[in-house]
């Protein structure tokens, strides 16, 4: 499990600071509505029609008992006692009130929690099996991967305001699906070539909702190290190309199904020959 170093406390630190001064200009008439709605959902606050939601990253499923314990006394002492934990493996208080959000954000801070891409769209909290690490069939364990995707995916600049929100989940058992990667925007099956060697097998375009689809594998085959640029360069074309005047329409299962999975994945792979073997270049260290 990854442990904040002096950096990601001061980048949270300085986050809920800002969330802070945000709320309070907000709340004092100095901010208005659609400022507001942006920064709110860049830190997992949702204004429903009863009450405020915040959603709290869990990233790939990994919490200690000092964060559950931490989380259960915030329910109590800002909510109803009860909280409600997601298909995503995120986490929810369904009553807090607005005005101690920041509250809530700073002491989740102190444990190494918060709320950051949990909303809106960008890219969202990286899942996959529930059972990883102790799966007896799987090809390696899988949340090594995700926390290097959950570090190249927070705060991208490039990708923090997208068509739409992007989730992406990582399975390594060759026998079961657990983290459902065929209905993710983009979804990676852990897996090994003839040679041994360790890769992915990329799905895109899979998705639920009003237009459920299954993902399309657009490469067999992608060796470990070339991960990142590859993930950059499908985030580029949905980024370029997905639609933007119609939320219904913009997700990028959309996008692969109108241009077809085999020229979305020539067009990727136009955008990856600029980007392989670059500075994102996974090493063995």
């Amino acid at each position: 499990m990854y442990r904040y170093d002096d950096h990601d406390r001061t980048l949270i630190k300085e986050r809920v600071r800002q969330f802070r001064d945000q709320t309070e200009r907000y709340l004092a008439g100095k901010l208005d509505e659609n400022k507001f709605l942006a920064l709110r959902l860049q830190n997992g606050l949702y204004v429903q029609r009863h009450a405020p939601m915040l959603r709290i990253a869990i990233p790939y499923g990994m919490l200690n008992s000092t964060q559950v314990r931490h989380l259960a006394r915030i329910s109590r002492d800002y909510d109803k006692g009860y909280v409600h934990f997601t298909t995503r493996q995120n986490v929810q208080f369904n009553w807090p009130l607005l005005e101690d959000v920041p509250d809530i954000l700073e002491e989740l801070s102190e444990v190494e929690m918060h709320g950051v891409q949990t909303s809106g769209n960008c890219i969202r909290n990286t899942t996959t099996d529930q059972f990883a690490g102790v799966i007896a069939d799987e090809v390696t364990d899988p949340r090594p991967w995700c926390e290097i995707i959950r570090q190249w995916s927070t705060f991208h600049p490039e990708f923090a305001f997208l068509p739409r929100k992007f989730k992406i989940a990582v399975n390594a058992s060759p026998r079961s699906d657990r983290a459902a990667i065929q209905v993710h925007d983009i979804g990676l099956q852990i897996v090994r070539n003839d040679k041994g060697e360790l890769g992915f097998r990329v799905l895109v375009g899979g998705g639920l909702g009003r237009t459920p689809i299954l993902g399309s594998a657009i490469r067999e085959f992608l060796p470990a190290h070339h991960l990142l640029t590859y993930l950059d360069a499908i985030l580029r074309v949905y980024n370029r190309y997905g639609r933007r005047d119609n939320k219904y329409k913009a997700r990028i299962k959309i996008l692969v199904k109108a241009l077809g999975p085999e020229a979305f994945a020539d067009k990727v792979e136009a955008e990856w020959a600029h980007l392989k073997d670059g500075p994102a270049t996974l090493t063995d260290a």
